[in-house]
């Protein structure tokens, strides 16, 4: 792949010699997880979605949970530790992160914050997330996820 399609993701991958595959889907109408889930051809529960929330703290948090699943805030304000924590708003995304709605990856953030996922990912040998830009998936095992950034399993959806 040319240096100038990759991703702040991939950038930052490669900077620490850290092994991911790179999946692209920009010939599908994919827009959901679950839809980038099929176009992959992969189980719903291996790709992981990252959402950006803010706790009544004030803090910003990151969470990761499967495609086809919900995240359950209250279970997610648990595991930060917080009253309660909400999604924030889709325009504050790009400003805090870097990235945009569809294309947010939990690696290459403009800062970093406390990242959560939900302990199934620990089932799978590798893992999808977002590799930064919409059409883009890195796969990696978990392990190399937290070698990247301190992410923490915890029970984040409903049920």
């Amino acid at each position: 792949m040319a240096k100038d399609n990759k991703t702040n993701a991939m950038r930052k991958l490669d900077s620490m010699k850290l092994s991911y595959k790179e999946h692209y889907y920009t010939d599908t109408d994919a827009v959901s997880g679950v839809e980038t889930a099929a176009a992959l051809g992969e189980d719903p529960a291996r790709v992981f979605k990252t959402l950006v929330t803010v706790g009544k703290s004030g803090a910003h948090y990151v969470f990761m949970v499967p495609v086809a699943e919900e995240l359950d805030l209250k279970k997610a304000a648990s595991a930060a530790g917080e009253k309660s924590v909400a999604m924030i708003k889709s325009k504050e995304l790009l400003p805090l992160t870097g990235y945009i709605h569809g294309g947010c990856s939990p690696v290459g953030m403009k800062k970093q914050f406390r990242t959560f996922i939900h302990k199934t990912a620990a089932d799978f040998e590798t893992i999808y997330c977002s590799g930064g830009k919409v059409g883009f998936q890195i796969e990696l095992p978990l392990e190399t996820l937290q070698k990247v950034i301190p992410v923490e399993p915890a029970e984040l959806i409903r049920g």
